[in-house]
């Protein structure tokens, strides 16, 4: 869990296996945060899901995240956001991503996306809630 409200672009670890079901999201994947700190609304947060499975077919909704935007953990396999599946959750769903170091011994790490991943993911949101048209 974490003790802190993440910054929009963060990319963290989402419990999802708790209180959802199926075709919900059901399981811990990574996510990037959206939101930012809003008021009135402590400890929430509204995050993108990825997946390492690419999406067939690839819609507007989807996009590939860069591998700058990752924590080394995430960086050895290809990620796609999944903006279509926008959830706001608790903080208390959300955890830095766990990993070893070279000596075998825990880290957390979390990753930055890039200005246009974010850029990209937003679009992917509007595209997702059937709103492309005020992408133009």
């Amino acid at each position: 869990m974490l003790k802190f409200h993440p910054k929009k672009g963060t990319v963290l670890c989402c419990d999802f296996s708790k209180g959802f079901n199926p075709p919900e999201m059901v399981k811990v994947r990574p996510v990037v945060v959206i939101s930012p700190k809003l008021p009135g609304r402590p400890g929430l947060c509204t995050v993108i899901p990825l997946s390492t499975v690419e999406p067939k077919p690839i819609q507007l909704y989807h996009h590939k995240i860069n591998p700058d935007s990752l924590p080394p953990k995430l960086q050895k396999q290809e990620c796609w956001a999944k903006c279509d599946m926008l959830y706001t959750v608790s903080l208390e769903r959300l955890d830095r991503i766990r990993d070893k170091d070279s000596s075998g011994k825990r880290v957390y790490l979390t990753g930055t996306a890039t200005i246009d991943d974010m850029q990209s993911i937003e679009k992917g949101v509007l595209n997702g809630l059937g709103l492309k048209k005020f992408l133009d």
